[in-house]
This record gives C-alpha cells, structure tokens and sequence, in this order.
C-alpha cells in the first residue's frame, strides 16, 4: 500500500454526551473509544501513520490512559478551536511523503476494515472518497428558525417536505489524495465547512461516494453506547460460533 496517514479527530467535549470525562475516553466493552478507533485503523491500513489529535488539556491525560491498554502505535496532535483547525494541526503532523490520507471521527469505532478499504481504494482512484449510507425517516425543512429546539417550540413554524431519496448520510473515514486534501485545507476557515469532503468540494473536486455501514455509529448521545454495546456483544456471538460452523 502507497504511503498512508490517518488523522483520527477527537478534539470535542462531548458534552452532548452527559458526564465529566470526554466520550472518547469513556469505555466501550472494555476499552477507551478511542483506543477502539486506533486499533481499528492499524488493522484496516498496516503500516499507516496514524495521529489522534485531542484536545490541549487532555494530551497528558491520553498518555496516562493509553499506557493501561493495548493501544497501536500513533503520535498526538493538538486540536483547535474547530474541527477545519484540528485537521489542519494534524495534517501538519503527517510526513511530507504520504500519499493518501483518511480522516475519522475518534468516536466511529465500530466501522468494518472491509468498508474503510473499499474506501481507500476508492480514494486512490478518484481522489476523493466517503462512506455514505440511505436515510431511512421522513425529513421536512423548515422555513423558521434555525435550531430544532425553536421550531419545535413554534407551531406557526412552515415546513415541507423533503425527498429522502436524494439524500445521503454522511460517515467517516473520509479519504482524500494528500495533495488534494493538504491544498483544500489552506483555504481559510468557513461555517459552512462541515466535513473534510465539503473543504474539497469547495476546491473544486468531485466527492466519490461508497456504501458506508449503518452500524458505523457516531458515538453522541448516552443511548448510542447502549446501542454500540450491543452491537459489539452481537459481533463477540457472531465470532465465537464462527469456527462451528466451519466444522458443519
């Protein structure tokens, strides 16, 4: 495989998540999330260079933590003020001669390795490449305010409908020929960026899309490590009866 790095962004609070430490620390069956998130990338893409970049104030506390798991080689970066300036710390730390680039949310640690090469590869052939899945709800766009909050507070609020067969879900890893995603990140920073593939296309590539995973969960709110859990307990079931029914 040519040169790969992989910039894994755990620079958030998780606040929405509830309790005082950092969901990317907290524990998933056992391990640090993103201990799972490392792990999961060494396996997917041997040899890559991977730089998990967290906040300032917590680089110390990675290090302590790390050091009581079996954790796969990586470097820190330091995080910024927005996820665009985290990533642009990180890339700083990749060496000059990487020639592919995948950048992940700390906290997607349940992505297949088949998905996130199948992605890679895509990639490495079209430039740009990222992991989408179909929606399954109803969407309506409302014409109110901006926030959920208040136009749920406001009957008066118009809306209508939106068609779910045009949309996307987007997940990580997201993975970028280096010298696309290294010229994009020396734009300066817009709100509109919410990802790494929107700084690309706003630099004038195309976005290849690949079918991603519903069970590549963005790890969020307390009931998605309920739900991570379980899914890591159907995996543990499903590797255990494996050798059965090899034998049947």
């Amino acid at each position: 495989m040519e040169p790969t790095g992989v910039l894994i962004v755990a620079g958030g609070s998780g606040r929405r998540c509830g309790g005082q430490l950092p969901k990317q620390f907290r524990l998933l069956g056992g391990q640090p999330v993103l201990a799972r998130t490392i792990n999961l990338f060494a396996e997917a893409l041997p040899g890559a260079r991977i730089v998990a970049i967290l906040p300032a104030e917590y680089a110390a506390f990675w290090r302590d933590l790390a050091a009581r798991f079996d954790v796969a080689a990586h470097t820190v970066a330091e995080g910024g003020a927005e996820r665009f300036h985290s990533v642009r710390n990180g890339l700083a730390a990749l060496p000059a001669e990487t020639e592919l680039i995948a950048v992940q949310d700390g906290v997607r640690p349940l992505a297949s390795i088949g998905m996130i090469r199948r992605v890679a590869e895509a990639a490495a052939a079209a430039g740009a490449a990222i992991p989408v899945v179909e929606p399954v709800d109803s969407f309506r766009e409302t014409d109110g305010p901006d926030t959920p909050a208040a136009a749920a507070e406001d009957p008066q609020t118009p809306s209508h409908i939106v068609d779910r067969r045009r949309l996307r879900i987007v997940q990580t890893p997201q993975i970028f020929r280096a010298g696309l995603l290294r010229a994009a990140y020396e734009a300066p920073y817009d709100t509109a960026f919410t990802d790494d593939a929107s700084v690309v296309e706003r630099a004038g590539h195309a976005v290849r899309l690949v079918a991603g995973e519903r069970t590549n969960l963005k790890l969020t709110t307390p009931e998605d490590f309920i739900v991570a859990e379980a899914l890591l307990a159907a995996r543990e079931e499903s590797e255990k009866s494996e050798p059965d029914a090899d034998r049947l």
